[in-house]
């Protein structure tokens, strides 16, 4: 009874495990989304607009992150997955652009050309995520990412509705099938880790790109 209740208790560990990540380091819990600068007050749209414009240089190209996963899926259950999420992405992708277009310019700001610098070294760093051949980790990356873009969706809605845009329904993979997909890749603790792994290396990415967006704010306000 032990060895078959092992497994249950594993997988469902990991599945919190990355739901706890992305909650605790994720863009929710970053203090320049958390101050309300990109939805209050008279610079909010300016540092939204910011915002999005870099969200596309990271995650506005095909492919991405889940594409690039997907093609090192082997197994049914995580291609039917992975198959969703790379649908729903693709989806995400035209709505950021959409966004992008209508909000006009990146905003004037100084070191333009070494920000755009620094998030083109994290698109290469997600991408090496997504093509790792360590098993478990690129499905680890496309994992976080669907669980961070629910907080990333709710900036872009704010982004829309204020461009009169009107935001489409995400159809991104609900947390019940991803918390399952987690729970049946993950089956040793090797491949537990690679997930691991890759998840907190994608929010990291997440994570710096925040912190480039409050470094610009803040360069906005004090030239």
């Amino acid at each position: 009874m032990s060895q078959s209740t092992q497994p249950l208790a594993q997988t469902r560990g990991v599945a919190e495990l990355l739901d706890s990540l992305v909650a605790s380091d994720g863009t929710g819990a970053h203090p320049h989304v958390r101050s309300g600068a990109l939805s209050n007050g008279p610079d909010a749209m300016r540092n939204l607009a910011d915002a999005v414009h870099f969200l596309c240089l990271l995650h506005g190209r095909y492919p991405g992150v889940i594409d690039n996963a997907a093609r090192k899926t082997v197994d049914a259950a995580t291609r039917q997955w992975m198959g969703q999420a790379a649908e729903a992405f693709a989806h995400e992708r035209a709505f950021l652009t959409k966004i992008a277009s209508a909000v006009g310019p990146v905003p004037s700001t100084q070191g333009q050309a070494q920000c755009e610098a620094a998030v083109a070294a994290q698109r290469k760093a997600i991408d090496m995520l997504a093509e790792s051949d360590r098993n478990g980790c690129a499905v680890g990356a496309a994992i976080a990412l669907t669980l961070d873009w629910r907080t990333i969706r709710v900036l872009l809605d704010i982004s829309a509705q204020r461009l009169d845009l009107a935001p489409p329904t995400c159809t991104l993979p609900d947390l019940r099938d991803t918390a399952r997909l987690a729970a049946s890749v993950a089956e040793t603790p090797a491949v537990e880790r690679a997930m691991v792994f890759g998840a907190q290396q994608l929010i990291t990415q997440h994570s710096g790109l925040w912190d480039l967006m409050a470094a610009r704010a803040a360069s906005r306000l004090h030239p």
